[in-house]
């Protein structure tokens, strides 16, 4: 039973000194932050990535700011064996899981349904859900207690046209995070996730860059919102750090909607 905290101050509530932490999608953008911010409240952090060097470097530039213990390990959440690994690889190197963060997912490719391709949608929904839940049953598997963190989107709460197997995906995690909340939590793992608005981040500016070449302001397009800016990584790493942390301890089921006010109506 996740035990209640009310006695706790604040600062010991965001502590999370002694946990250790999986980013997968770790290399940059918001798992780099998530990283990060993760490791300066306290956690060791495996940052697992696609990209192993580009994880090495994020992880020696986190350990060297934070002086946490930060390892770098491979992952390919399009491939469950790769999952496997890097949940024994943080096992055997931090020795337990107890916070994994389902970060690593491919991006929306604007077009209409009629023309998406069967191919494509088994790709989208490889990555972004059979991924993210494979990665969810392998951390619990592996816990005593915890959290799991699952990127969804806004996408995942709203109907965008031109992105329907993105959507499609994002839904499904929104689904699956209610599911998983409710067959994990007599294990004290929680289950949530959050879904972030318009982010800028690498893999935004890559999917972004045809509309740059046609001449659009992107960084115009995505200031557009209540607040009057686009998200940042910081942004949404510091909502998973309080998803994380015992200021959530009876946070479970919900997707934390991150977006500046985008969705509201």
């Amino acid at each position: 039973m996740i035990p209640d905290h009310s006695n706790k101050t604040l600062a010991q509530l965001l502590d999370l000194s002694g946990r250790r932490a999986v980013v997968t999608g770790g290399a940059k953008g918001i798992g780099a932050q998530t990283a990060r911010r993760l490791a300066e409240a306290g956690a060791d952090v495996v940052v697992a990535d696609l990209d192993l060097s580009a994880a090495t470097m994020t992880a020696t530039d986190i350990a060297n700011a934070t002086g946490r213990t930060i390892v770098a390990a491979f992952i390919d959440v399009g491939d469950t064996s790769s999952i496997v690994a890097a949940a024994d690889a943080a096992m055997s190197r931090l020795g337990g899981i107890d916070i994994w963060v389902n970060n690593a997912g491919i991006y929306p490719t604007t077009g209409p349904a009629i023309e998406a391709t069967d191919e494509f949608i088994d790709r989208m929904l490889s990555i972004n859900v059979r991924g993210s839940f494979a990665g969810a049953r392998e951390a619990a598997k592996r816990m005593k207690s915890g959290v799991i963190i699952n990127l969804a989107s806004i996408a995942g709460l709203s109907a965008t046209a031109g992105i329907s197997a993105y959507v499609m995906s994002k839904h499904a995690v929104i689904g699956m995070t209610k599911v998983l909340s409710r067959e994990f939590a007599p294990l004290d793992i929680r289950v949530v996730a959050v879904a972030p608005g318009p982010i800028d981040t690498p893999g935004v500016q890559d999917q972004l860059a045809p509309l740059k070449a046609a001449g659009v302001d992107v960084g115009a397009m995505l200031s557009k919102t209540p607040l009057g800016r686009g998200g940042v990584p910081d942004d949404i790493a510091r909502a998973i750090v309080f998803l994380a942390s015992d200021m959530a301890a009876w946070v479970n089921a919900e997707t934390l909607v991150v977006d500046a006010g985008s969705l509201a109506r």
